[in-house]
């Protein structure tokens, strides 16, 4: 039950910072002392502005792929929570697989657990 809760809660949060939070354009930046190995890239930083003219700066949520790679001086598009405006979405990259995973397999953990507990019932 608990890794449904984990998976619906961080899909509620994506879903709210992405349709309530501040837009804004932020600079992709690589690690200072980066080292580059094809079988574990690193996150990229991100930095932008917030409306109260705070620069931030903060590990991009998620990886680069070999389709999308994050290059040093891209520009994406990120909406961030302006109460925790290290709580960051980058939009057309969502990666919403993990809470799905996450939701799914609770939800089978409980439905296999309640199915033996039937089967345990009906067998006295």
């Amino acid at each position: 039950m608990l890794a449904v809760l984990v998976g619906a809660y961080g899909l509620r949060q994506a879903r709210r910072v992405r349709e309530t939070g501040v837009r804004v354009q932020a600079l992709v930046k690589r690690h200072s002392g980066e080292v580059r190995e094809e079988s574990a890239p690193l996150h990229p930083l991100l930095q932008f502005v917030t409306d109260n003219d705070r620069v931030m700066e903060v590990v991009c949520p998620v990886p680069p792929t070999r389709r999308r790679p994050f290059k040093d001086g891209d520009n994406v598009l990120v909406s961030y929570d302006p109460a925790d405006p290290r709580n960051v979405v980058v939009h057309g990259r969502e990666r919403l697989g993990p809470e799905r995973a996450f939701i799914a397999g609770g939800a089978l953990v409980v439905l296999l657990s309640v199915t033996l507990l039937v089967v345990a019932i009906a067998g006295r």
